[in-house]
């Protein structure tokens, strides 16, 4: 995993962990608070019953942190101690509580034998709660065993679905992380070829009319001058081509570049929003479409982007995204380059963050129309 994919991973454990502090960690509380007040009937009762409660908390609060395994086995400890001491001592029929809800969340993520484990909780619930037989000789089958055993069952099942929807949200992530390679390697193969279609050609002339105008230099050399002055030509308009190229200047449309950035943020997942306010003439399209370019590989390759706004006036563009978790400017060579460009032509460009959005803007004033 690439230093890249650990960040994503990282981000989506991070956003996960809010998510269910917030909506799980408030109703565990309460239930935490229902079971120590419906079963504690004196202060012992609750020395008892808190531990467990307690258990399941901590537990709960270093799994949603992606660190349960550090304390996993004294929480499974204490918890598994107060059931039998509130099923056999103290009449506690939801003792059993804080040994399945620390179960729940250790049990899924053991490296082997889950299922086993799994398994080897209930039946302990169900044990321990038969063996309030051995205390009370009443109608214990229900409150001691039955729905012990069958909450503790439910709560294994529902852990395990759980456990598998998070791996799924963390291999989503990593398939939009690979996409968003996978776009940047297109981008990559696509300016290689452009590259062999336009030296690929020039090179293997310009060679062939070396080979002639060295065999001519003695025999004919008019014609090897006219042969070195084909090849000067022939590599100054190569270099402009490169130079064109390089500077996304090749074939370049503003249109083409809207529906190429907005394919590449789909792909990876990033929702876009392309807004068009007006429309820019040939030139000011080219160094826009140059600027749109360069910020879209910026975005896919640098940043961890959920959303992205382009919009479109008929003397700019302006591209924001929400994946800059900086608060100072980083040095782009890339916008730097096409920042020179854009200023010889009376353009000008700037990056900014603010309201947690890192903003490109590119100005054209003067293709703006009269």
């Amino acid at each position: 995993m690439n230093a890249r994919s650990l960040r994503i991973t990282k981000a989506t454990q991070g956003r996960l962990r809010r998510l269910n502090l917030a909506t799980a960690l408030p109703p565990l509380t309460l239930a935490a608070v229902v079971v120590v007040a419906v079963d504690a009937h004196t202060r012992w009762h609750v020395l008892v019953l808190v531990p467990g409660v307690v258990a399941a908390l901590v537990a709960f609060e270093r799994w949603t942190a992606n660190d349960v395994g550090r304390v996993a086995l004294p929480c499974v400890i204490v918890a598994a101690a107060v059931w039998p001491v509130g099923a056999l001592v103290i009449d506690a029929p939801n003792a059993y509580w804080g040994v399945s809800s620390v179960a729940s969340l250790v049990v899924p993520r053991l490296p082997r034998l889950r299922y086993t484990a799994a398994a080897a909780l209930v039946g302990y619930v169900a044990v321990v709660g038969a063996a309030r037989l051995l205390v009370d000789s009443g109608d214990v089958l229900v409150g001691y065993v039955l729905t012990p055993t069958v909450v503790s069952a439910v709560v294994m099942v529902l852990s395990f679905v759980g456990e598998r929807f998070y791996d799924i949200v963390q291999e989503l992530e990593m398939g939009k992380e690979r996409e968003a390679e996978l776009a940047v390697i297109r981008e990559r193969v696509r300016f290689a070829g452009d590259l062999h279609d336009i030296q690929g050609h020039t090179l293997h002339v310009v060679k062939l009319k070396a080979v002639l105008a060295g065999k001519l230099v003695h025999r004919d050399p008019a014609r090897a001058e006219e042969e070195l002055r084909e090849i000067h030509a022939l590599v100054s308009d190569t270099i402009e081509q490169t130079r064109k190229l390089a500077y996304a200047q090749h074939r370049l449309n503003l249109s083409a570049e809207l529906e190429n950035a907005k394919n590449l943020f789909e792909a990876a997942g990033i929702r876009v929003r392309v807004t068009r306010e007006g429309e820019v003439d040939a030139r000011a399209g080219e160094l826009l479409g140059q600027v749109l370019r360069e910020t879209t590989t910026n975005i896919l390759r640098h940043s961890e982007a959920t959303r992205v706004r382009i919009v479109v006036s008929p003397s700019g563009i302006t591209i924001g995204n929400d994946g800059f978790a900086g608060d100072s400017v980083p040095e782009l060579r890339g916008l730097a380059a096409l920042r020179q460009r854009l200023g010889d032509d009376g353009g000008t460009l700037t990056v900014t963050v603010g309201g947690g959005e890192f903003v490109t803007a590119a100005a054209f004033p003067t293709a703006a129309p009269r």
